[in-house]
């Protein structure tokens, strides 16, 4: 059973773009036709996202990406988040009254690395200048862009989270948040991109910028300060993957949580997924009890491997996998997850970019909550990112707050590779639905035979806790056997506009490698556009 889209897959040769918003798409698609490459292509895309979707993305949040190159095909991984600040700890937010990390405000800040992200990806990989790509961002926030229809529904719902603080009326319009088809500009927002697009990453991390944004979150009980900013740097990292039926998928390393993705392939892969149907109680059942015992491993495991040891090989592994699959009981759910034990040996915006020389970047951009911290810098346009939220105050686990500290980060982007050729550029955006998301992309794709619009289209579950959520297509008869199998069923009814009911957002591009055609799919619970020429 699928989600109406009633959209069709797109195809072409010599390049595409997908993303959530459709002149986001063709700011990429722009960058292509004027001879840049994929990399090129998924920066200006994420600056233009900045604009046109300020709620999930921007300068103030961090990045991940990965990127196909074409000429030696291979995969390299860049780590575009930020670390707490140095003054961070566990003692004084608890001696500030806290007993866990606050979801919101100044102490849930850590520096934003996206604009590093930007330059380190483009002078490393891209053709093009920051300046360049920059170009149609800052244009739509001079001279306004019209709203579409579930970005102004998701700025309406965050209206007071704005207009708690002056500084948020620089992203409203009176009060207000802007309407479907209203003409929105941004000038603070235009004015900071301009100087990066002239200054490059030092007019964000160093001069009035970065003393704006330290001096306002200090002002807001916060612990940024200049020097974090000015210390900040990007990760190239060696990508992770795992072999499922025949097709490679990477992803990032942690801190990101694209290993559970891995795991939970690695543990569908000793079942007959196919046998079972794409829409069955049996595939439901297997998926969400993989599903679970990823995200069991990651709240025991996953932290920045720069500070503490995350056994992320033996993780990623076939021999680990088959013990956690004998966990799984074929007819009743797991009344608790455990985690495994192994000895070593995360709103948000997904890009999705092919070129015609066969280059893909997969890149994921994101502020994380809707409008991230709600702290906007006066008189910069900046969103400041919740991110430091996913920290833990147990100073022994492994993901416990600390300064120069990378969170727990939700954000992932994957690439899939069949026979040493591109095959898939995909995302799923969404917090904790991303791992989710994957793994119901590939096996739509894999097991079913899906192609890029239907992989999409498919119903989807998320495990959210104790419940596990189905959308309100699903078939009676399998939410309720999925019940009678222990699972807490909630079937979301209703439009799931934007991803509100927690379903996510997902793009995809495949290739042929003989033909070279790009085919692509975008969201159907979204406002983007899979573009194409």
């Amino acid at each position: 059973m699928f989600f109406d889209s009633r959209r069709s897959t797109v195809h072409a040769t010599n390049g595409m773009v997908a993303t959530s918003q459709p002149l986001a798409a063709m700011a990429g698609l722009r960058i292509l036709m004027a001879g840049g490459n994929a990399v090129d292509a998924a920066v200006a895309t994420a600056a233009t996202l900045n604009v046109v979707e300020p709620m999930s993305t921007g300068v103030g949040g961090d990045l991940f990406a990965l990127i196909w190159r074409a000429a030696d095909q291979s995969v390299a991984a860049l780590n575009g988040s930020g670390r707490t600040p140095a003054a961070a700890s566990i003692d004084d937010l608890q001696a500030k009254g806290h007993d866990r990390m606050p979801m919101f405000g100044a102490l849930s800040i850590t520096v934003p690395g996206t604009v590093h992200g930007w330059e380190t990806i483009l002078a490393e990989q891209g053709t093009m200048s920051l300046a360049d790509v920059l170009e149609p961002a800052i244009a739509y926030a001079e001279q306004g862009f019209p709203v579409s229809d579930i970005i102004s529904f998701q700025w309406q719902q965050q209206e007071g989270k704005l207009a708690a603080l002056p500084s948020g009326q620089e992203l409203l319009i009176n009060g207000r948040a802007p309407r479907e088809g209203e003409l929105m500009r941004m000038p603070t927002l235009a004015r900071t991109l301009r100087a990066v697009a002239e200054g490059g990453s030092a007019a964000f991390y160093n001069g009035p910028i970065a003393t704006a944004m330290a001096d306002f979150v200090q002002e807001q009980g916060g612990w940024l300060a200049e020097a974090d900013l000015a210390g900040h740097s990007s990760d190239w990292d060696e990508p992770i993957r795992t072999d499922y039926r025949g097709v490679t998928c990477w992803e990032c390393p942690p801190n990101g949580q694209g290993i559970i993705a891995l795991e939970a392939l690695n543990i569908a892969e000793g079942f007959d997924i196919a046998a079972m149907g794409p829409q069955s109680a049996d595939r439901y059942h297997h998926l969400v009890e993989a599903t679970r015992l990823g995200f069991a491993d990651a709240f025991e495991y996953l932290s920045d491997p720069r500070c503490v040891d995350v056994p992320t090989e033996v993780w990623a592994s076939k021999e680990y996998a088959d013990r956690r699959r004998a966990l799984i009981d074929p007819q009743r759910a797991m009344v608790t997850a455990p985690y495994g034990k192994m000895v070593p040996g995360s709103d948000t915006v997904y890009i999705s970019v092919m070129d015609g020389a066969g280059n893909a970047c997969s890149f994921i951009n994101s502020v994380f909550a809707n409008f991230g911290s709600g702290l906007v810098v006066p008189g910069t346009g900046i969103v400041m990112h919740n991110r430091g939220a996913l920290f833990q105050l147990d100073a022994s686990h492994p993901n416990a707050l600390a300064g120069g500290k990378r969170p727990f980060h939700t954000i992932i982007p994957a690439l899939a590779t069949r026979d040493d050729e591109l095959w898939l550029s995909y995302g799923v955006m969404g917090g904790f639905m991303q791992p989710q998301g994957h793994l119901q992309v590939i096996s739509n794709m894999v097991d079913f035979g899906m192609d890029a619009q239907g992989a999409l289209d498919a119903l989807r579950f998320q495990v959210v806790g104790s419940e596990l959520w189905l959308e309100g297509d699903v078939d009676d008869g399998v939410a309720a056997e999925l019940n009678r199998r222990g699972h807490r069923v909630n079937v979301m009814h209703g439009p799931q506009r934007g991803g509100a009911g927690g379903m996510g957002g997902g793009q995809i591009i495949s290739r042929d490698p003989d033909s070279g055609v790009l085919s692509g799919g975008s969201e159907p619970r979204k406002d983007g556009a899979a573009v194409g020429w």
